[in-house]
């Protein structure tokens, strides 16, 4: 808003739209892919919900669908990862261990 009251009527700058291949590469920083099965819960008093992943956000939130069809956008620590146990059974782990041992095996 301008000191005489009036709005700013000036061109909208947009920022370009992410490509895919920028989506995926959010992901495989995290040790993600797309469509990856993933749980997640609002608070420690609330249950588990289960969903798919989809995409990176723009700002490192984690873009999951749940069962019903819905968006979300959860922070990273509020995830969990299916993966194989040490007997093959499923088992979950945190996608911040995930993602710091992924980080760790970029290093070398």
């Amino acid at each position: 808003m301008r000191p005489d009251g009036s709005l700013k009527s000036g061109p909208m700058k947009r920022r370009p739209p992410a490509t895919i291949e920028d989506r995926s590469v959010g992901l495989t920083i995290l040790g993600l892919c797309p469509g990856e099965q993933v749980r997640f819960r609002r608070d420690s008093s609330s249950r588990w919900q289960e969903a798919h992943v989809t995409r990176r956000e723009r700002d490192g939130s984690v873009g999951l669908t749940d069962r019903r069809g819905a968006a979300r956008a959860m922070p990273v620590d509020l995830i969990e990862v299916r993966c194989t146990g040490p007997r093959g059974g499923a088992a979950w782990e945190p996608l911040t261990a995930r993602a710091s041992r992924t980080e760790q095996l970029r290093l070398l």
